[in-house]
């Protein structure tokens, strides 16, 4: 699966007042971190950036392709900081984000069109976020129809069908994991993509990783084609690689519904184990699930 790291992201503290005081050392020091980490992609995210969006963005975008090879991820609401991102990019960039909300058709959809750069499309339309499988793809499927019709190629589109919290809807991730398995049928050439923080957000901060790193391995299995996260979670980097096999299957036989011995495991494969339960609807989630 293709890795966009997140890690340059306007909420952190170091990000925001690197940016704030033109202090391009700390920002470049990340993008080559996270290059060596494994990453594919660098997510650039300043978030709305009222103030400067211009000379903000374009300042971020030549800085760390300064120092880095890799494409870049742009990721802001702000129209006019895109546009100036997409101007100076080296590589074929990728927008993060637009929708089907007809803002987004009228305002982030074209700058894909007139730069011929990718661009993630939610399955958010102007009624909100859909809430399961299929109400995502008949949303996406409309999206995908404008997208088409303005001069964007199926190709140049990746799909975010918006993954919720696991704390606030459980059954929600088996609903993205039909989606996923969807889309190539329905959607030819289209990629598809997932901010996978987003499931364990909310969860206590000492087990989002366990989370994530189950979830970066069951929604592989499912055919997701991509996925923004944290670069420096080096287990999750190492099982999407394919690498600590006995886990991933595990977490594998989880998801074809089997039930394990546990009394046979090391105390990391219970872990592994128990998550997994969780994140495919076996148990019920809570904050103390491997306690139980």
């Amino acid at each position: 699966m293709i890795l966009i790291g997140e890690n340059i992201q306007i909420l952190s503290k170091v990000v925001s007042e690197a940016l704030s005081g033109r202090n391009a050392l700390p920002l470049q020091e990340l993008a080559k971190e996270q290059v060596k980490a494994g990453v594919h992609w660098i997510d650039l995210n300043i978030g709305p950036a009222r103030k400067n969006p211009t000379e903000t963005m374009s300042w971020l975008v030549n800085n760390i392709q300064e120092v880095v090879d890799l494409p870049l991820v742009l990721d802001t609401t702000n129209t006019v900081a895109m546009e100036a991102g997409l101007t100076i990019c080296r590589q074929k960039p990728l927008i993060n984000s637009a929708a089907g909300t007809q803002e987004s058709k009228e305002k982030m959809m074209p700058l894909a069109q007139k730069y011929g750069s990718n661009v993630v499309i939610s399955v958010l339309n102007d009624a909100g976020i859909p809430s399961d499988a299929a109400s995502r793809a008949e949303s996406i499927m409309e999206t995908i129809d404008y997208a088409n019709s303005i001069g964007i190629p199926n190709e140049d589109i990746w799909v975010d069908p918006i993954m919720l919290p696991i704390g606030v809807s459980q059954s929600d991730f088996l609903e993205v994991i039909e989606f996923v398995g969807m889309l190539p049928d329905i959607a030819p050439g289209v990629k598809s993509t997932i901010g996978l923080s987003n499931l364990s957000n909310g969860v206590p901060r000492d087990l989002r990783h366990i989370i994530n790193q189950v979830a970066i391995v069951i929604l592989n299995k499912a055919g997701l084609y991509s996925a923004i996260v944290d670069s420096f979670d080096k287990e999750l980097v190492a099982l999407n690689a394919g690498k600590e096999q006995e886990i991933i299957d595990i977490i594998l036989k989880v998801m074809d519904g089997q039930d394990l011995d546990m009394s046979a495991m090391s105390q990391t494969e219970r872990n592994y184990y128990k998550t997994a339960r969780v994140v495919m609807g076996r148990e019920l989630y809570s904050p103390a699930w491997l306690e139980i």
